[in-house]
């Protein structure tokens, strides 16, 4: 049975996060893509990505003198496990009441209603 994949921390998925949009990439090009959008060290990117070698969720192959990094670790797969781990941690592992929250507690377009009716409509006729 294969092991599920390693939690990743929220600093953590902005190295993900990069490596999705783009790979395989050198350790120098991830530091300066996440610059870009952070004021973070490159000993601070280059700590998390040594997290992220050791938890199975990225790997690297040799390329020359330099390694490239590429993720192990989908973006479907890290959004089903924080989802599921948001539903079991806040609401009971339930969907019905984080809906509810979001309906009473957040502003709900026309267009998210309307997605949500469709989603439960398509549901509904998977199930007849």
């Amino acid at each position: 049975m294969p092991t599920p994949p390693a939690s990743i921390s929220e600093a953590e998925s902005h190295v993900m996060e990069v490596l999705w949009r783009q790979s395989p990439l050198s350790s120098e090009q991830i530091v300066a893509a996440v610059q870009k959008h952070s004021d973070w060290h490159e000993k601070t990117i280059r700590t998390l990505l040594n997290r992220l070698l050791s938890k199975q969720a990225v790997e690297a192959s040799r390329d020359g003198r330099r390694y490239l990094y590429s993720p192990l670790l989908s973006r479907a797969q890290w959004q089903s496990q924080e989802s599921r781990s948001l539903l079991d941690r806040v609401f009971g592992g339930r969907v019905a009441p984080l809906l509810a929250h979001f309906s009473q507690h957040e502003k709900l377009s026309a267009k998210d209603v309307a997605e949500l009716r469709k989603l439960i409509d398509s549901i509904e006729r998977k199930e007849r």
